[in-house]
């Protein structure tokens, strides 16, 4: 990847691949990023989240041309999960893909 990748066009890829989800899964996630996904009035249960995020990052990486893993240490060990709003996605999904300095 050799431009920097915008957090708009990372949130137009997220949004999509929820549009995605829920046309695969029947379901009916509102693609917003105050949309809570994970914990209390959250719109997936632990499946879905699976389901969900392997969406995502099929999504990125035909979006982005670079393969990402939402699942590894990295991203299980933040002290707030990324996995908790449409928005903590977005953001982190931006901040892994920002080239490193």
């Amino acid at each position: 990847m050799s431009r920097p990748v915008s957090t708009d066009s990372v949130r137009a890829s997220v949004l999509g691949a929820v549009d995605e989800y829920n046309a695969s899964e029947g379901q009916s996630i509102r693609p917003a990023d105050d949309t809570v996904l994970l914990g209390d009035g959250g719109a997936v249960d632990s499946l879905g989240l699976v389901r969900l995020i392997m969406t995502v990052e099929r999504r990125v990486e035909d979006d982005f041309g670079v393969a990402v893993s939402l699942t590894d240490d990295k991203a299980m060990s933040q002290r707030n999960s990324p996995f908790r709003t449409v928005g903590t996605l977005v953001g982190y999904i931006a901040a892994s893909l920002e080239p490193a300095r």
